[in-house]
């Protein structure tokens, strides 16, 4: 997978061993992030980077798949240290990545947080606490469903709905590889969707894996669970079977 490396971040979260996989696209003119994980981040990132002999302060473009912690958690300290970075995102995140609107996940959090036994209540209010604390920062680029991008051999931008309005999928045509972010996960090597019970749309979410049966994929990246090994097409039709039944 030539200019295409899957950046492995391992981590400790609540006393289990995690991993998530950001994305970096090469060139001879860019390099391209794809997402940038949790806040307090970009120490590991930068290890993980380097690992691949690539270097944060070459990157060019930061593509934001949505506007989750997990994914833009670092994105103003990156910016911040490396300002010709260009931020991009799909239009209808732009107003949460930039704090002109509430996280949906904290506005989501919040309005569960009654529900909660008291001995949930505090794992709940750490996680709001969280939330509040990561630090806005302005998106350079809009993108929306198909468009197509001419860096690293060509990159169309898939709207995958569901998982938050402005959710994006990446695809790769060269390599016919997707970069699928949270649109689906890989658990016990099998894909699934990511955290249906918190997914704001799952109806949407279903139509989104049907959306990706129109490409043709031969390698899929999930930022939870890194590459899939099996045939992705059959993987997908089954996983939508499983909610459409």
């Amino acid at each position: 997978m030539s200019g295409l490396h899957l950046i492995e971040i391992e981590f400790e979260q609540n006393g289990q061993k995690q991993t998530i996989t950001p994305v970096i696209l090469e060139d001879e003119n860019d390099t391209i992030l794809i997402d940038c994980g949790y806040p307090n981040f970009i120490h590991l990132l930068e290890e993980s980077v380097n690992r691949h002999h690539v270097k944060l302060s070459s990157i060019t473009k930061l593509i934001l798949t949505h506007h989750d912690m997990d994914h833009v958690g670092s994105l103003a300290i990156l910016k911040r240290i490396y300002p010709h970075i260009k931020i991009i995102a799909h239009e209808l995140e732009v107003p949460y990545i930039e704090g002109k609107k509430k996280s949906l996940r904290l506005v989501q959090a919040e309005s569960t947080f009654n529900a909660l036994s008291d001995e949930e209540k505090p794992y709940a209010e750490q996680f709001m606490s969280l939330l509040q604390s990561i630090e806005p920062a302005t998106v350079d680029q809009t993108v929306s469903h198909k468009e197509k991008l001419p860096w690293c051999g060509g990159i169309e931008i898939i709207h995958t709905p569901g998982h938050m309005p402005g959710h994006i999928s990446v695809y790769l045509s060269v390599s016919k590889t997707l970069v699928a972010a949270d649109a689906v996960v890989i658990e016990n090597g099998e894909l699934a969707i990511a955290n249906p019970q918190y997914t704001m749309d799952l109806e949407e979410a279903i139509h989104s894996l049907q959306r990706l049966l129109e490409y043709d994929i031969d390698q899929l990246i999930c930022y939870h669970g890194g590459l899939f090994h099996g045939d992705v097409k059959q993987a997908l039709q089954q996983l939508i079977h499983k909610y459409t039944r």
